[in-house]
């Protein structure tokens, strides 16, 4: 049976999977269009329009470093390690809040519960690292009691 945190590991990267392969789409999408634009085209227009194509690549080839740095940080994760001390991998309780320490990633919903992904290397997740069940601590005013790590 899939634990919780088996289950929102599996999601986010099936999400990041399904993002990159939707990138790599739109890049190939570009690169047809500019060799058929290079079959019909001539002059000034034909040299703005491979610019503007070659510029969206460009930025869709850096959303997809994004997605795979993402990835990477995910395929580091055992579901099934619980560690005493909040580490990267982590499912925290804290303030009623179910925190998956990992990457940062879209709020998302499973099992009727909310789940935000953080990296630990946000404001949130770095004051988070190491600490225990029942230590607290303050981010941006706000106070949180770790309550459960798994």
């Amino acid at each position: 049976m899939d634990t919780l945190k088996h289950k929102i590991l599996t999601y986010y990267r099936q999400q990041v999977d399904d993002r990159i392969d939707a990138f790599k789409d739109m890049i190939a999408a570009l690169t047809e269009d500019a060799s058929n634009d290079a079959k019909g085209s001539a002059g000034d227009k034909h040299e703005t329009a491979l610019s503007m194509m070659h510029l969206e690549q460009e930025k869709l080839n850096h959303k997809i470093g994004e997605f795979i740095e993402q990835k990477a940080v995910l395929e580091k994760i055992n579901p099934d390690v619980t560690a005493t001390k909040i580490a990267l991998g982590s499912l925290v309780t804290a303030n009623g809040l179910l925190l998956f320490v990992s990457a940062a990633l879209p709020k998302i919903s499973i099992d009727g519960k909310s789940v935000i992904a953080l990296s630990p290397k946000s404001p949130l997740g770095e004051k988070m690292m190491g600490m225990l069940v029942g230590d607290t601590f303050e981010v941006n005013g706000t106070k949180y009691l770790v309550q459960e790590i798994v």
